[in-house]
């Protein structure tokens, strides 16, 4: 058995693809979506976060600007362009980069953003809405994830699925939107950590397994069963023999895997291809909202 690849760039597209249309719909209402990210000094991973997000702004028609601020910025400094932000209308979205330099307090800044706007969902209310199944903006790589299942043909209603990994970022809040009684939800969901006992005894009873370690490789195949749905949200750089340069790999041994599994997301052009287009999605949303559509 060979797995079918689940092209995240061909989802991404759909999906940008309505998402032009929904924009074209609140432009003749005089209304253009924007979001604002901020950015707190100069983190590599946030700056080429960024880049990614500019472009994808660009290919769907969403409006950005971004608030840049010193790495030595107060924590009031940071709270006032929060403010700001929450207060002009023509802004639908905040996104708050993570990490912050250390003498700021990220949950603090998380928290003042306005629940309305805050379109990667990391305001505790939009979490504790997530949670109790509430409608609120998802984060934008659990709700990717979503979309790569629901869209490839492998919903996960009513199917087992196994998550590795429990940060704030993806494990949590994919679990959280997982066993919600919705469509394309109403799963079974285990979450293995660093303290479970034998990670490879969930994994193998997975009909879904999603890894989201941050660690090269961590899935090996003897961790996946026969026709197992593999979802890779792992970004992570090993050095490649052939080029003697570092090269982009996932959470799970793709190469082993794939011989394994029903279905994987490859890594790059899986998870990864998704994620910034369902921050615009969050963000239309939020400008449709604000507009009464």
């Amino acid at each position: 058995m060979t797995a079918e690849i689940i092209d995240g760039k061909k989802i991404a597209a759909e999906i940008q693809a309505e998402l032009k249309q929904r924009i074209a719909n609140l432009q003749k209402k005089g209304v253009t979506p924007k979001i604002v990210p901020v950015l707190v000094g100069e983190d590599p991973a946030s700056l080429s976060y960024l880049r990614g997000i500019t472009r994808t702004c660009g290919e769907v028609g969403v409006a950005t600007e971004t608030a840049k601020l010193p790495a030595d910025a107060t924590q009031q400094d940071l709270l006032k362009k929060i403010d700001e932000l929450n207060k002009d209308h023509n802004v639908h979205g905040i996104l708050l980069f993570l990490p912050l330099p250390k003498h700021l307090n990220a949950l603090e800044a998380e928290s003042a953003i306005s629940p309305a706007k805050d379109v990667d969902g990391t305001n505790p209310i939009s979490a504790g809405k997530l949670l109790l199944g509430e409608e609120t903006f998802f984060p934008s790589t659990p709700y990717g994830v979503k979309e790569l299942l629901v869209r490839s043909g492998h919903s996960p209603e009513g199917k087992h699925v196994v998550i590795v990994g429990r940060s704030n970022i993806v494990g949590k809040p994919l679990m959280g939107i997982l066993v919600q009684k919705d469509k394309g939800a109403n799963a079974t969901v285990t979450v293995c950590h660093t303290g479970t006992k034998d990670t490879a005894a969930f994994t193998r009873q997975a009909d879904i397994l999603v890894a989201a370690v941050g660690k090269a490789k961590a899935i090996t195949a003897d961790m996946v069963r026969e026709g197992t749905v593999v979802i890779d949200v792992g970004v992570n750089f090993i050095p490649d023999p052939a080029t003697g340069k570092n090269k982009q790999v996932g959470d799970v041994d793709f190469e082993a895997v794939k011989e394994k599994a029903a279905a994987i997301t490859p890594v790059p052009g899986g998870t990864g291809a998704v994620t910034s287009t369902m921050l615009m999605a969050n963000t239309v949303r939020a400008a449709e909202a604000a507009a009464g559509t």
